[in-house]
């Protein structure tokens, strides 16, 4: 069993905090265990909840689409979430329960070690960039800690507000070239914004 797959057997037993007390099942995440692509979203709903996997819902179809016009698959990126487990009536998750789960998100990064971090939706944006607005910022790739973090609408936001979805699809357009840029990403000043868009 790999360091991963054991990481993930951990999650699965969790009990820190009281979304375990809701749970049907932990979202670990999914994907290869060395991704050039690392995807976090914010949250399991419903049916990852039901499933144990992350994005199988009709957010999930969505994020395939957009994979695909960016010339990737599913089963090349690792994609997972800020916290584990279902917030009762997919309601936000607390600062506190994003708190629990950090160390769960922080091992998977080290163990995964991506090259590109695309985060999906304000929850994840906020790990990297706490004062920043995604209205503002989705779709510019940045340096941070060696690699190139992308910010990005999560694919749920376009399917209820429609007016998003061409944004989402050209920010993921853009996915090809910003890992092809990573291979050459050395470590730099913290949140310098790339000049390639």
């Amino acid at each position: 069993m790999t360091q991963l797959q054991e990481l993930c057997e951990a999650m699965g037993v969790c009990t820190k905090c009281q979304l375990s007390k809701h749970r049907t099942q932990v979202v670990p995440g999914d994907g290869p265990e060395h991704a050039e692509i690392m995807f976090i979203g914010e949250a399991p709903g419903f049916n990852e909840d039901q499933q144990g996997r992350p994005f199988v819902g009709a957010a999930g179809k969505f994020l395939d689409e957009l994979l695909s016009s960016a010339g990737l698959q599913r089963n090349e990126v690792y994609i997972c979430n800020v916290i584990k487990c279902r917030p009762p009536g997919n309601r936000d998750p607390l600062p506190l329960e994003i708190e629990t789960c950090r160390p769960w998100l922080d091992q998977q990064i080290q163990l995964v070690n991506p090259k590109v971090i695309v985060t999906l939706g304000r929850y994840s944006l906020a790990r990297y960039f706490p004062k920043e607005s995604i209205s503002r910022i989705h779709g510019t790739p940045r340096r941070m800690d060696g690699r190139i973090i992308f910010p990005m609408y999560h694919p749920a936001a376009a399917l209820h507000q429609q007016s998003l979805k061409g944004a989402i699809q050209d920010d993921f357009k853009k996915l090809s070239k910003i890992l092809k840029e990573s291979q050459e990403v050395k470590e730099e000043e913290p949140s310098q914004q790339l000049a390639m868009f």
